[in-house]
C-alpha cells in the first residue's frame, strides 16, 4: 500500500497504480507504476475487482481495475526508495488485521485481498475522497 499526500495531508493508503500509457495493456502498465512507487517487481495475475470512484457533487468517474500479483524476486519494501515522481510518502506491506485498521480506498479492497467471504468483483460509484 502506499500513501501519495505530502505534509500528512491525508493518512488514506491505496494500492501502487495510476495512469495508462498509450500502447501499453494494462498489466504492462502496473507492472511499471508498481516498480516506480515500491521498487518491486510483479507478475501480473487475473483481474479481482473493478471500482468506480465518483464526485457525487461534480463531474469526476474514475473507473480502477484492480489485478492479483505476485511478486518477483525480494518482498521488502526499501524505505529508501524514491518513486519517479517523488510523491510517495510511505510505501508498506499491511496484513488484514492492519488493513482494517488503515484508512484505505477502495473500501472494498479488504475483503477482495483477503478472498473475505463479503468480497465483491465489481464496486460502483463509491464516493470519491477529498
Amino acid at each position: 500500500m502506499v500513501n501519495a499526500y505530502a505534509d500528512g495531508q491525508s493518512t488514506l493508503m491505496c494500492p501502487p497504480g495510476g495512469g495508462v500509457e498509450a500502447g501499453s495493456s494494462l498489466p504492462q502498465n502496473l507492472r511499471r507504476e508498481v516498480y516506480e512507487e515500491t521498487g518491486l517487481q510483479i507478475d501480473v495475475g487475473p483481474p479481482c475487482l473493478v471500482n468506480e470512484f465518483h464526485d457525487p457533487k461534480g463531474n469526476f468517474h474514475q473507473v480502477d481495475i484492480y489485478f492479483r500479483c505476485t511478486v518477483i524476486g525480494s518482498a521488502e519494501v526499501d524505505q529508501n526508495w524514491h518513486d519517479t515522481d517523488r510523491i510517495v510518502t510511505d510505501r508498506r506491506w499491511l496484513t488484514e488485521a492492519e488493513l482494517a485498521e488503515v484508512y484505505h480506498k477502495p473500501d472494498s479492497l479488504r475483503a477482495v485481498a483477503f478472498n473475505l467471504p463479503e468480497a465483491i468483483t465489481y464496486d460502483p460509484l463509491e464516493p470519491l475522497v477529498r
